[in-house]
């Protein structure tokens, strides 16, 4: 529930004191002085503030009259209402009789500042709830009906098919400025940032986007992306997560394997960045012992380079010298070459499928 503080106080007594040739004061809902243009009266009570707070309505107060009661002074005091609640008061000195017509206009001016507080607090409230509650349903309790109920009815529209994209972002602007930007632009976006210099963007599936355009207009923004990751389309939170899982693996194997590529697609990379994600596995070390055997005796990475054209072309033979500007015969005899290096054979299915495999886990030169 919002209520008055010392920072809003001392900021409507000085925007009215800048007009007005009297002292203002500022009471918050006990009659505590808030705000003064006598600094020596805040922290004290102040006893016409508490008659206007006990029966809700404006209290004029002569010379006489103020005698009676402690810590007044002669003038107007006027209640402050926000959303029909009294949270505290408004105080001129002075002579109420000359002091009526400013004193009206000066509690407009601090309702006004009130509502425009208690905005801007309420939205901020919004955004942190929000992003609390995109955390929890992109994490593992994520299923909860309440969590779920309170996201509709924050208008986060948890129903929508959506498509995880990670980008992770070099030196520069941090990414909760991306969220912010991303958000503005497409609506019912979610945005979450697990880094600094990294951002989830769960984007509607409805949303039609050329990836690459996006990084050029980024970019002319001052943000230097690293790298974005892109998943498929999930139609509930629960593909959400795994989409969020997969992107993430993704990332990590893009970073390690293949840096210099910025746009990583699930769809191009499904079978490598699960094969990254067990790659401590045992099982798969061993797709990589033939290729070790044969970096070992390719100091200049040649036959490496020849079996990755050869498993790009699909084990096409022409296409393949073509690609990498040599004979068919000097292709045979490079393959023949990693046939006993690596005691596999790529002229087979089955060893150009495992050797394939394992230069999907090798970072390329």
């Amino acid at each position: 529930m919002f209520e008055l503080d010392h920072e809003l106080a001392q900021d409507i007594v000085d925007r009215a004191m800048a007009i007005l040739p009297c002292n203002v004061n500022v009471m918050d809902s006990q009659g505590l002085i808030l705000g003064s243009g006598e600094p020596e009266r805040i922290n004290t009570r102040h006893e016409g503030a508490q008659l206007v707070l006990a029966n809700g309505r404006i209290v004029e107060l002569d010379g006489e009259a103020a005698k009676c009661l402690k810590g007044v002074q002669p003038g107007v005091n006027l209640p402050l209402m926000l959303d029909e609640r009294l949270i505290g008061v408004l105080g001129l000195t002075g002579d109420p009789q000359h002091l009526r017509t400013y004193a009206e206009l000066v509690r407009m001016t601090a309702e006004m500042l009130l509502a425009q507080r208690n905005q801007q607090v309420e939205q901020q409230w919004r955004r942190q709830r929000c992003d609390d509650l995109l955390a929890l349903l992109l994490g593992g309790s994520g299923d909860s009906p309440r969590l779920v109920d309170e996201a509709r009815q924050l208008g986060l529209k948890p129903q929508l098919p959506r498509i995880p994209c990670l980008f992770e972002l070099e030196a520069g602007p941090p990414a909760e400025l991306l969220s912010a930007w991303l958000s503005s632009r497409y609506p019912d976006s979610w945005c979450v940032s697990p880094a600094r210099q990294s951002l989830l963007w769960c984007r509607p599936a409805s949303v039609a986007l050329d990836e690459a355009r996006l990084l050029e207009r980024l970019q002319r923004h001052g943000w230097q992306v690293q790298r974005l990751a892109l998943g498929g389309a999930a139609q509930s939170l629960d593909q959400l997560r795994r989409g969020y899982r997969r992107v993430r693996d993704l990332l990590a194997y893009g970073r390690e394997v293949v840096p210099g590529e910025r746009l990583l697609s699930l769809s191009r990379y499904r079978l490598p960045a699960l094969l990254w994600r067990h790659r401590h596995d045992d099982a798969l070390d061993e797709l990589l012992e033939p290729l070790r055997r044969i970096a070992v005796k390719d100091a200049s990475g040649q036959l490496l380079a020849t079996l990755r054209a050869w498993c790009a072309h699909d084990g096409q033979s022409q296409t393949c010298a073509d690609a990498l500007g040599i004979h068919r015969n000097s292709l045979r005899y490079r393959l023949k070459r990693i046939a006993e290096l690596s005691e596999v054979d790529p002229l087979r299915l089955d060893g150009m499928l495992s050797l394939y495999l394992g230069l999907q886990l090798l970072p390329a030169e």
